[in-house]
């Protein structure tokens, strides 16, 4: 399977390509005009096997924004640029992970993958096998709740996208996941 679903995610990313160079560009021109930083926020994820990653985001945060997850910052909207919001009810913040998608360090589906500093979480993943598992851009708890969801229920919906995975459910995750984004459904911030 592994094999299989990297040739489908790098046909994807190449037939995707001429459709987000666009979108990457006025994005990026849009946040550095719009606050100082860099363009790009990197974080450092846990990918496949337990392996440490550099993930590339648009950065949608002001720059002393504490490196925590989203959800555990008190008063999120405190932190998020004006453009940022956009970006992130949008999902185009996401649109960098591509580039870590033809590194291999992601792929379209998967488990989303979490901030090396929830070592809880982190151990809670490997114990469920969860690692054997490339993360992904999207994934099957991603279209169950998002950001409505506790990490036990992503956790336990990471569970069942390891049980059922295929060529076929992703490609399914995938247009729910359009569809998802169009209606702007699951996200907090």
């Amino acid at each position: 399977m592994h094999i299989e679903k990297r040739i489908f995610d790098i046909v994807l990313a190449l037939g995707l390509l001429p459709f987000v160079l666009l979108p990457l560009v006025v994005i990026s021109v849009l946040i550095k005009v719009n606050s100082t930083g860099p363009i790009l926020y990197w974080s450092e994820r846990v990918g496949r096997s337990g392996r440490l990653f550099r993930m590339p985001k648009f950065r949608s945060m002001h720059m002393s924004t504490p490196t925590l997850a989203t959800h555990l910052l008190q008063n999120p909207e405190k932190w998020i640029t004006p453009f940022g919001s956009f970006l992130r009810k949008s999902s185009m913040d996401e649109l960098p992970q591509i580039w870590s998608v033809f590194k291999g360090e992601m792929s379209f589906v998967g488990p989303r993958p979490v901030l090396a500093s929830q070592t809880e979480l982190v151990l809670e993943r490997m114990s469920r096998g969860i690692y054997q598992l490339t993360p992904g851009m999207t994934g099957w708890a991603q279209i169950n709740g998002r950001d409505n969801l506790s990490d036990q229920r992503k956790l336990e919906l990471d569970v069942e996208y390891l049980e059922r995975q295929s060529i076929r459910f992703d490609l399914e995750i995938i247009l729910r996941t359009v569809l998802k984004v169009i209606l702007r459904d699951g996200v907090t911030h």
